[in-house]
């Protein structure tokens, strides 16, 4: 019987070989391909690891905050699981392509601790060109000296989101530091009433072909105004005008959400999953 070799840790020399990998799916690659073209192979750069299965990477998997298959049959992907295994789990999520995610996870589940939560349906959407509704005027890059007004929105639309508070255990110094850089590099987008968000959204990965929206949240108070879809309509159409195509993933059970997305021009492309620990 063929026996498939196990998951190898990549290098710089396999880059060629990855990046034709990544630029076949980029709308499902966006997250790691935008690591790849800035830090190349390199695990201390590239804030995590790739690994690879066959000499024609036949199966590929980031590995870092999030565990990310990319690429992989099933014994591609038991090959990533034995070698998950083996480092322990260090990722908050796995996250990618629902047909790589799902069968992943039940190579792990029975090896590590039980998921806090399992989304298994999330509709990947893209948007290719100028949205379909007038962008939001209103909604600009927030500067470096806004920080503070803008962080609290950030911690209420991920604890609304991910069902934790981003603050715990570090007393919020770590998402704070991701959101700044968000800010620094002019990819965190707001409306501000005020002196307060009353709507943002950020650019949270950004290849050569791709943008990833999210964090999409609109203040409470403000709801019902139109904000959501103006709003994320501004951030998408700034990404048309970079010659990128938007992205973004959405729950299935959150309806209003999607009818916002495709209000906006945003076609289901195929469905991510997640799995939350």
């Amino acid at each position: 019987m063929l026996r498939v070799a196990g998951a190898r840790l990549l290098d710089d020399r396999d880059r060629p070989g990855v990046r034709a990998v990544l630029d076949d799916d980029p709308v499902a690659s966006c997250m790691v391909a935008a690591r790849v073209e800035l830090a190349g192979l390199d695990p201390w750069r590239l804030g995590g690891e790739l690994w690879g299965v066959g000499s024609r990477f036949d199966g590929l998997c980031f590995a870092g905050a999030n565990l990310v298959p990319l690429r992989g049959d099933r014994h591609a992907l038991r090959s990533f699981a034995d070698r998950a295994r083996r480092h322990g789990r260090t990722c908050s999520s796995v996250v990618g392509r629902a047909e790589l995610v799902l069968p992943l996870w039940e190579e792990l589940a029975a090896h590590w601790a039980p998921a806090r939560e399992v989304r298994d349906d999330q509709p990947l959407m893209v948007l290719a060109g100028a949205p379909a509704v007038p962008p939001d005027p209103y909604v600009r890059e927030v500067r470096p000296a806004e920080l503070d007004a803008y962080l609290p929105a950030a911690i209420a639309m991920f604890t609304e989101e991910v069902g934790i508070d981003p603050c715990a255990g570090d007393g919020g110094a770590g998402y704070r530091a991701r959101v700044a850089e968000l800010v620094g590099a002019g990819r965190a987008f707001a409306r501000f009433e005020h002196g307060q968000v009353v709507f943002k959204a950020e650019i949270g990965a950004l290849s050569g072909r791709v943008g990833q929206i999210q964090g999409v949240w609109v203040h409470p108070a403000h709801r019902g105004r139109g904000l959501g879809i103006s709003g994320t309509a501004a951030v998408a159409d700034r990404l048309a005008g970079l010659g990128r195509i938007a992205s973004l993933y959405v729950n299935s059970f959150n309806h209003t959400a999607r009818a916002v997305y495709r209000r906006i021009g945003f076609t289901q492309v195929g469905s991510f999953a997640t799995i939350l620990f």
